[in-house]
């Protein structure tokens, strides 16, 4: 495995992600930010953060499938949420776990929620982009 997630002593466990990975592969994989659309580019589920946070993570899991990766080798995800308050959490929580139960793997790489103004479209709610290391 060329991913190792870890919770060093001193620093908080998050259930959602860990604070450190170490990578050993030799081919990193960038995924580019990936949104709520479906395999034709039509958006899905509008107005539901949870649905596409799901999506978002589907697809990335699709993207990493495409060139021999899994979520096992993100070593970092960043989130951008379109206009993020925090009583959103739950909502991204439970579509962080329909993604995982539907991958069938725990996606608990070291992650970066970023609250912004706007993503590319209106219907678009959230963004994952990702960081793999595979050998």
């Amino acid at each position: 495995m060329t991913i190792t997630l870890v919770n060093p002593t001193g620093l908080p466990t998050v259930d959602v992600y860990r604070q450190v990975s170490v990578a050993t592969g030799s081919k990193l994989i960038f995924v580019a930010g990936q949104v709520a659309w479906d395999a034709d580019g039509k958006t899905v589920d509008e107005g539901d953060l949870a649905a596409q946070v799901e999506q978002c993570y589907l697809n990335v899991g699709t993207a990493l499938a495409g060139v021999g990766a899994s979520f096992r080798d993100v070593a970092k995800l960043n989130v951008h949420v379109a206009g993020w308050t925090p009583d959103q959490m739950p909502a991204l929580l439970d579509g962080i776990a329909r993604a995982a139960a539907r991958l069938g793997t725990p996606v608990t790489p070291p992650a970066t929620l970023l609250g912004v103004a706007a993503l590319d479209v209106p219907e678009h709610l959230v963004e994952v982009e990702a960081t793999a290391v595979i050998d």
